[in-house]
């Protein structure tokens, strides 16, 4: 098992540097194949899409950055303990633009848990269905 880390998901989603985001299509695909089981952790799922959301560096839409990191989030040998939460997420941060990815990760936690009710200072959440705001 290996771990993949931020810059391999950006070097292969951005291809904008031809050589290594071929190589990460060649890591990728033995992944596809179940040759190389992979691992990561949410915060450099969080950052990937951070760092493509960036308007000062790829500025791609939430619905782009979906529609590039949840196909390979889904492949049978990337290996997530919790791959629904962040699916989820992902469909939650293309399905509400003014959430970001983090915003829209707590919300799918707080629905795997069962959870209904924040506490923020964040008004982004009271646009959320079935999710109340509150404050301290």
């Amino acid at each position: 098992m290996k771990f993949i880390d931020t810059n391999i998901f950006v070097r292969y989603l951005a291809g904008d540097d031809e050589k290594k985001s071929e190589a990460c299509f060649r890591l990728f695909q033995r992944v596809q194949r179940g040759e190389e089981p992979v691992t990561t952790a949410e915060v450099i799922i969080a950052e990937v899409a951070y760092v493509l959301s960036s308007p000062s560096l790829y500025h791609l839409s939430h619905e782009e950055i979906v529609a590039r990191l949840a196909p390979i989030l889904s492949l049978r040998s990337f290996q997530l303990r919790y791959k629904r939460t962040y699916l989820r997420a992902l469909e939650l941060y293309a399905t509400y633009p003014s959430l970001d990815f983090e915003d829209a990760l707590a919300v799918a936690h707080m629905e795997r848990q069962h959870i209904s009710e924040i506490v923020t200072y964040d008004r982004d959440f009271d646009r959320m269905p079935n999710i109340k705001r509150s404050e301290p």
